[in-house]
């Protein structure tokens, strides 16, 4: 039998522990992982801003994905970051050396753009404005679509939508050329759609005019395949176009009408054990076909803010859903405690189905980590 001291000693622990959370209840109740910061911080403890890569669209779209972070957090160590490596470029008057002779060089614009309004700095609306005014005189195919870039006479790539049309409608709305900016960036929209979008949603990679790459069909000169991150880039340019466009455009029910249809086959040719996408997205089941990160994260931004936007009805969102979780399984934290974004394709050109199948697949490419912020950033504020 207990003495009174034992049970009295007894009875004031088990009245302790019933005061301690389970194990269950303490994990459930942690914060969750924020990857957006720990991308962004793995990122930038990885390259300082000089080392960070050259003026080009991959590193750009990185870094605007960065403004996304900062923008949420305040911090302001995110934007002292893009600057730095901004004013490598930009000089003391506004000068940026470049030509500006291929679309995918603009696409760093959109920082211009954003830290002219962050900091009223003039030399950054200087520099925008060199991209602007070389659309002037930049080379178009006989229908009005900006050439890829004018070593690559007479094509069109879905890719060089993204390259331009947000910065586009950034600029004319920060800078009063508003007019134009929705009339050519709904334009560009449409023609690119009148010659690469197929009856099933999805859209080819290219488009030649002149019908003499090899890749051209003889008959409709496009590309012969889809390629998913393509067609990502003509989503995302669609969806961040439309914020821009007024409900009075001719070109905005063009343009939402392609949302719609290629919604329908993203869903369609979303991977039901992963929720990704794959690289040749309709062909899921051809050997040494495997789903693709930065597409991945692209077509869960545009299904999930064309939802939010009214374009898409809310059963997609199950759909971005998943396809966000099929991204975060590709995130990992090592050792280090830096993050890991796995299975991103690089950098590719045209061709056809074993070309694509064949593209290497990198670890923390910039395509992928931009693509993952923009996504995640759209996923934190909107689910």
């Amino acid at each position: 039998m207990l003495s009174p001291r034992t049970r009295l000693v007894l009875t004031a622990l088990v009245s302790f522990a019933l005061l301690l959370p389970s194990t269950s209840q303490a994990t459930a109740a942690a914060p969750p992982t924020d990857w957006s910061k720990a991308v962004v911080d793995s990122t930038m403890k990885r390259f300082t801003p000089a080392k960070l890569g050259g003026w080009g669209y991959q590193t750009g779209l990185y870094l605007y994905g960065q403004y996304l972070v900062y923008k949420r957090t305040g911090d302001k160590a995110y934007l002292d970051y893009i600057r730095s490596w901004v004013d490598r470029f930009v000089d003391g008057k506004g000068g940026i050396s470049n030509s500006f002779n291929n679309l995918d060089s603009m696409q760093s614009g959109n920082l211009l753009v954003l830290l002219y309004q962050e900091t009223k700095d003039p030399r950054y609306r200087t520099a925008a404005t060199k991209i602007r005014n070389r659309l002037n005189s930049y080379p178009r195919t006989a229908d009005g679509g900006f050439w890829h870039a004018t070593s690559r006479e007479h094509q069109l790539w879905l890719d060089g939508t993204y390259m331009v049309l947000p910065f586009l409608e950034r600029y004319g709305h920060a800078f009063e050329d508003a007019a134009y900016s929705d009339a050519e960036a709904g334009k560009q929209l449409t023609v690119y759609g009148s010659h690469l979008a197929d009856s099933s949603g999805l859209l080819y990679h290219a488009y030649d005019e002149s019908g003499t790459q090899s890749w051209a069909d003889p008959k409709t000169h496009h590309s012969p395949e889809f390629w998913c991150r393509s067609i990502g880039w003509y989503g995302m340019a669609s969806v961040d176009v439309l914020d821009y466009l007024p409900s009075t455009s001719p070109y905005r029910a063009k343009i939402v009408n392609y949302v719609r249809n290629l919604a329908q086959a993203v869903r369609t040719y979303q991977d039901p054990k992963t929720g990704r996408w794959f690289q040749v997205p309709e062909k899921g089941s051809l050997s040494g076909n495997f789903t693709e990160t930065s597409c991945s994260a692209m077509f869960t931004y545009v299904l999930s803010k064309s939802v939010q936007k009214g374009y898409l009805d809310p059963s997609y969102q199950a759909v971005a859903d998943k396809g966000y979780q099929g991204v975060l399984a590709k995130v990992s934290l090592g050792s280090d405690g830096l993050t890991t974004i796995s299975d991103i394709c690089i950098g590719t050109n045209v061709g056809d189905t074993k070309f694509y199948l064949d593209r290497p697949r990198a670890t923390n490419d910039f395509h992928g980590l931009g693509a993952f912020l923009i996504m995640n950033e759209q996923l934190a504020k909107h689910t």
